[in-house]
């Protein structure tokens, strides 16, 4: 962190924001760079009212199906990625996939959200089919899918059959940044031209990216927020960089929960209306990190509705909580914690506002 912008120069750039709900290029860095402790407090307090301006205290919760860690993909930090020999594979039947949502249902989830690697044993047919029975089954509830880069028609398709959103991590928009991250055969330019698709077909489309990630600059975040302002996005998910031990980034240190804490309250006041995750990797960094994301700003925890005989099988970092927990378990230390610092889970789609 650069502490030789003077603190009264970063409150008016937070001050700005808050009020325009954006800022330039230099004073994205500036203020990213010059971070310090008692800025994040100040931050923090002005997320929280915009937080509760339009969502109050309630909290929405996501059932998360993760429902096959093959890949075709080789993503450098990905511990479900293709070359990673040592991942144990598995694929939910449909009526695996079926069964959690039952269960979710149940427990008052009111949106899926089916995750799963770029896996080509899920034909378009099978997928189609797969979200048309969700939504005949559960016409009250959000079906939301991240299953990655898709031809425009196939992301069509899935609307047409019934899926509501989409969540397609950016991961970094800095075109060469992104091909340090990942294989030749993927482009950041692809990977943003599917977010435009998806919002043009008529999506709630969630974005986002890793803090702390392999080579990451303070510049490179101020062109993720000038990207995710023009996109204008529903949702918006970030969380630490954590990394995983059977990949090349083995040996990277760790994103931290100081800057993501810092990245929430900012997304929270450039967007307000934002949907926005207390991710799982934040309560993997520190115990009361999904606390302190709600605090910094954010309005979304995704519990794992997952069957608990896979969970500990879709690592894509090391140390990932709640990978033994029942779903209804889950769902019950996440409403204790969420009590514990003033909010409430809620039964609802959670729709954007935005």
């Amino acid at each position: 962190m650069n502490t030789s912008i003077p603190t009264s120069d970063l409150i008016s750039l937070i001050d700005k924001l808050h009020t325009e709900q954006n800022l330039s290029r230099s004073e994205w860095t500036a203020l990213i760079s010059g971070r310090t402790p008692e800025l994040s407090e100040y931050l923090f307090s002005l997320a929280r009212q915009e937080q509760q301006k339009y969502y109050g205290t309630d909290i929405y919760v996501r059932g998360l199906i993760e429902f096959t860690n093959y890949c075709r993909n080789d993503c450098l930090y990905c511990g479900i990625r293709k070359s990673n020999k040592n991942v144990h594979r598995y694929r939910l039947t449909e009526e695996e996939i079926l069964s959690c949502c039952r269960e979710g249902y149940d427990l008052g989830f009111r949106t899926f959200v089916l995750q799963g690697g770029e896996d080509g044993w899920f034909t378009d047919e099978k997928m189609i089919s797969l979200i048309r029975t969700i939504r005949q089954r559960y016409p009250d509830c959000a079906i939301t899918l991240s299953v990655g880069e898709k031809s425009r028609e196939t992301y069509q398709a899935f609307f047409d059959a019934g899926a509501d959103r989409y969540l397609l991590r950016h991961e970094t928009c800095n075109y060469q940044h992104y091909g340090m991250l990942h294989p030749a055969s993927l482009s950041a330019a692809h990977r943003q031209q599917c977010l435009w698709d998806l919002k043009e077909i008529g999506y709630q489309v969630g974005t986002g990216f890793m803090v702390g990630s392999p080579y990451q600059t303070a510049e490179h975040l101020a062109e993720d927020m000038l990207f995710m302002k023009e996109l204008n996005p529903q949702m918006i998910g970030i969380g630490p960089f954590i990394p995983h031990h059977d990949t090349p980034f083995a040996g990277e240190p760790a994103g931290t929960l100081e800057l993501t804490l810092f990245l929430l309250g900012l997304i929270r006041l450039m967007i307000p209306k934002v949907l926005l995750p207390a991710t799982t990797a934040l309560g993997t960094i520190h115990p009361k990190g999904r606390e302190l994301g709600i605090l910094a700003g954010a309005n979304v925890v995704m519990p794992n509705l997952s069957p608990t005989s896979v969970r500990k099988d879709y690592l894509l970092y090391d140390n990932k909580i709640c990978t033994g927990d029942e779903s209804a378990q889950c769902r019950r230390c996440l409403e204790t914690r969420m009590q514990s610092i003033g909010y409430r889970v809620v039964t609802a789609r959670g729709d954007s506002l935005n």
